[in-house]
């Protein structure tokens, strides 16, 4: 069994308060506290299983109590999943198991008490299951996560526990496609609280084209502290475009300091919910002026070169002369191997001379720049001749592997990035 995360988790009491106390435990694998990796696995997560088990010490009474979380996470995963209750080895679930949220727990020297939480790989378990994995998700989102503390507003500029937060949410089994960021490079200077508060739908696009999204949501949270180590307050809010249209927002409270991290761990799940909600409602559609490309003005240079091209005539291409250009493509990327096999799979269609991505979201959508011997059409044709579902939009290909999309599916836009310059 892996242990990839454990997480302090606080049940909810009522709509405005949140109380207990758990253990964190170390991370198995990733950064530490500075350096929290993204978690876009997407696995399933069965939480509130109560165990008690005794052992000969302390040590193999909690490998007793996390053996049999596993077995009650999986039949109550089963019963939800399929209405009916089933059961596994313990060497079949150890496979299954991604890892276990210790939520609160009591260690004695022969006793172990705790309510845990486990992860189960999403794909794994829906084939034994035979319960379908797909989900239909919105189109990519930004996910821009302000915080303000002590009257600072903050994004990027400074690390941030409300950034750590949205970096250890497990987002694969949400509708929303959130395209987050770790706060490197230029992100601290693209997105940050100024950037918030700009309506400029021209300084927008290009930022979304930047990080290969199509709309931004904003997710705010108000930190109050009554006194260092205190009660803590947090006023959180969902909005969303560069209007900020808000989608909801509420307040949560924890008892003291140490409790951070569980009152932003609870809020987040909540503003996910209501991101969700809207989506369902078709409150999350996106701007029409956000989504419009103004055309581009010529420049002198270019006109007096149009102007030429028109007074010497040019001779008509022939099939054995096709023009080579590069095109933008876009592509569903769930994992690093799924963009390194999309790679492959492009540079692999005849007339194809070079597939290199220049936006990359794990998760989401990634782009590529593709030089190919031919037209935007003619490469269409050749994908979908290897089995690709291609979109065409104005300048830009969307391709994924599987079953075609639903009718409701955005068009792709077009994209641009500085790599592709």
């Amino acid at each position: 069994m892996q242990l990839s995360r454990f997480s302090l988790t606080i049940g909810l009491a009522g709509a405005l308060a949140l109380a207990g106390a758990g253990v964190v435990v170390a991370q198995g694998q990733g950064g530490g506290a500075s350096a929290v990796p993204i978690d876009a696995s997407g696995s399933f997560e069965v939480s509130g299983v109560q165990v008690d088990v005794k052992g000969k010490d302390a040590d193999a009474a909690r490998q007793g109590g996390w053996r049999l979380a596993q077995r009650k996470g999986w039949e109550m995963l089963s019963e939800r999943l399929t209405g009916k209750k089933s059961t596994l080895g313990d060497s079949a679930l150890d496979a299954l198991v991604t890892g276990i949220v210790v939520e609160r727990e009591q260690i004695g020297p022969t006793r172990y008490i705790a309510r845990l939480g486990v992860l189960f790989d999403r794909a794994k378990a829906g084939g034994i299951l035979g319960v379908s994995t797909v989900v239909t998700r919105s189109p990519p989102m930004l996910l821009v996560p302000l915080e303000f503390s002590g009257g600072v507003g903050r994004v990027f500029e400074r690390e941030t526990a409300w950034s750590r937060a949205w970096n250890r949410f497990r987002s694969g089994g949400s509708t929303i496609d959130y395209v987050r960021l770790r706060g490197t490079g230029p992100d601290a200077m693209l997105i940050n609280a100024g950037q918030t508060l700009r309506r400029g739908r021209n300084w927008w696009r290009t930022v979304l084209d930047q990080y290969g999204a199509s709309d931004v949501l904003v997710a705010e949270v108000q930190l109050r502290r009554e006194y260092p180590g205190g009660p803590i307050v947090g006023v959180f809010a969902a909005n969303h475009g560069p209007d900020r249209r808000p989608i909801t927002s509420f307040a949560l409270r924890v008892d003291n300091g140490d409790s951070l991290d569980a009152l932003l761990d609870a809020g987040i799940q909540r503003l996910d919910q209501a991101y969700q909600k809207a989506l369902a409602s078709g409150l999350l559609r996106t701007d029409a002026l956000l989504a419009t490309r103004p055309p581009r003005v010529k420049t002198a240079e270019e006109l007096a070169a149009e102007a030429a091209a028109l007074e010497t005539p040019t001779p008509t291409p022939t099939a054995s002369s096709a023009a080579t250009a590069s095109y933008t493509v876009q592509v569903e990327t769930p994992s690093a191997a799924a963009l390194t096999a999309s790679e492959a799979a492009v540079r692999g269609v005849p007339g194809v001379r070079s597939a290199a991505t220049t936006s990359l979201a794990l998760g989401g959508i990634s782009v590529m720049r593709v030089t190919y011997d031919g037209s935007q059409s003619s490469l269409r044709a050749a994908l979908e001749g290897r089995g690709w579902q291609v979109q065409e939009g104005p300048g830009v290909l969307l391709i994924r592997r599987g079953a075609r999309a639903p009718a409701a599916s955005p068009a792709p836009q077009a994209t641009s990035s500085p790599a592709a310059k």
